[in-house]
């Protein structure tokens, strides 16, 4: 990858100001698969003062210009998708016809659901004799995540645009190789100058440094519970916006009239869709505690046929979790589960029988999970699911709730008027019923700790302007 050592800065690939580098490791085999250069401070105010610059003409462009520019990076998004899975293949071990249809389609879902969105948006309202207006709230900061990368860019950037802001990304250090990709597609779609800016580098260092920056307007972050409090800790000095996508734990909540066996086969396919690595994925199955016998045993039987193997071998539908320190957590967390009495069903501790190098975690369920222990409380992000008893729905949607975290929630139920009168119990930004098809038009976001503001159409759109009311603009 000939830009790997360089950052995109002003419109033109540069070199760091350090010669910093950092292996970007392949999960499938722990093996060096790219090298990056890291950034410092120093970069990241190379970069924001490119896009201060930038701000002033990139605002004034009218909302047509910047659809056409939208537009744009769609075209030159479609010549690169295979080079974009075959990144994200390698960097997090995503099998590869999933990095292609889902990592990769995603960001393309996005991109186009802004297109659609900003070419109904309103930008001016009229409100009695005022007007009010929704502006670009400046220069913004992007911190985006390894688990769903291009999701994540995609979902930050095209608002951005589309907003008239200027942006300055920094993507994960772990798996960073599709978001050079995506630099060289915004180059190439005719992105002017210091609109869009890509630093490579690691939290302590290039997301400090931007998100204490005077001149960064707002920062939109993805990533751990941890991380984001640091973002917004370092922010507060400057009184910048902050908006956050962070952990979940998520309930699925199957009612007593459900078809268990569907219920619980689709549930444990959630859980471990991307090895586990979503911050939504529904890990805490709720089911009626006479079911607990035959939840477990169907949840067995569904684990079971998950494939576990290298991204590019031919039928994995399960490949390694990203890294060493993703792989040592969930393990520690495995390891908790039995000591404190849940019963381990299938998988358990260890790598998968014949694969001896790589991150490999193998499709693990747990029965009779108590909701004190660690793993109904902790974000374990691998393929790992605790399933618990409940003897009243009421008692599922309390402890649903009890948690720290409120990201999404499902609900599995026949009679789907009483499952819409549970969503509204939900303490989480989203509810889904009976696993529907996924919607980028829907607001995508968290309650309590797992975050704040809304992504996804005309709800990450408005998260990425300043509200001004004119008074007197009509006259009376």
């Amino acid at each position: 990858m000939k830009n790997a050592l360089k950052f995109y800065i002003d419109g033109k690939w540069v070199e760091p100001s350090t010669t910093a580098t950092v292996d970007v490791i392949n999960p499938s085999n722990e093996e060096p698969c790219a090298k990056i250069a890291m950034g410092t401070a120093a970069d990241v105010d190379k970069a924001v003062k490119a896009a201060r610059k930038a701000f002033p003409g990139f605002m004034a462009m009218s909302k047509k210009d910047r659809l056409d520019l939208l537009n744009a990076v769609i075209a030159q998004y479609e010549k690169r998708i295979d080079d974009l899975a075959d990144a994200i293949s390698q960097e997090m071990g995503a099998p590869l016809p999933f990095a292609k249809d889902s990592q990769v389609g995603i960001g393309m879902a996005h991109l186009k659901k802004m297109a659609e969105t900003l070419k109904n948006f309103e930008f001016e309202k009229a409100k009695g004799t005022a007007m009010i207006r929704r502006e670009p709230i400046g220069v913004v900061g992007l911190i985006t995540p390894w688990n769903w990368p291009l999701n994540q860019i995609t979902c930050k950037v095209a608002p951005a645009l589309a907003a008239g802001c200027t942006m300055v990304l920094k993507p994960s250090e772990v798996a960073p190789l599709n978001a050079i990709i995506f630099a060289e597609i915004m180059d190439a779609a005719g992105v002017p100058a210091g609109v869009f800016n890509l630093v490579n580098g690691d939290g302590p260092t290039v997301g400090q440094a931007m998100s204490s920056h005077p001149d960064i307007d707002m920062m939109s972050f993805t990533g751990s519970t941890r991380a984001g409090i640091l973002v917004a800790k370092a922010a507060a000095d400057t009184v910048k916006r902050v908006c956050q996508e962070l952990g979940g734990k998520s309930a699925n909540i199957l009612f007593p009239d459900v078809d268990l066996e569907m219920a619980v086969t689709k549930g444990v396919a959630g859980c471990y869709g991307n090895s586990g690595q979503s911050c939504n994925a529904p890990t805490r199955m709720f089911v009626p505690r006479e079911h607990m016998s035959a939840a477990a045993k169907y949840a067995k039987a569904a684990a079971e046929k998950f494939v576990v193997g290298a991204a590019d071998a031919k039928g994995t539908m399960l490949g390694p979790v990203v890294s060493q320190v993703q792989f040592d957590k969930i393990q520690n967390l495995i390891e908790s589960g039995i000591k404190e009495g849940a019963d381990l069903v299938t998988g358990g501790p260890g790598r998968p029988s014949g694969l001896n190098r790589g991150y490999y975690v193998k499709p693990t369920v747990f029965a009779n999970v108590q909701p004190h222990m660690r793993i109904a409380q902790e974000e374990i992000f691998g393929p790992v699911l605790s399933i618990i008893g409940y003897d009243a729905l009421d008692d599922a949607i309390s402890e649903a709730n009890n948690t720290v975290y409120g990201l999404a929630s499902y609900l599995q139920a026949k009679d789907r008027a009483k499952a819409r009168e549970v969503a509204k119990l939900m303490r989480s930004g989203n509810v889904y019923i009976n696993y529907p098809t996924w919607d980028a038009g829907l607001p995508f976001g968290g309650y309590k700790q797992s975050g704040n503001g809304r992504e996804y159409a005309e709800y990450g759109l408005e998260d990425f302007t300043e509200i001004k009311g004119i008074a007197g603009y009509e006259a009376a």
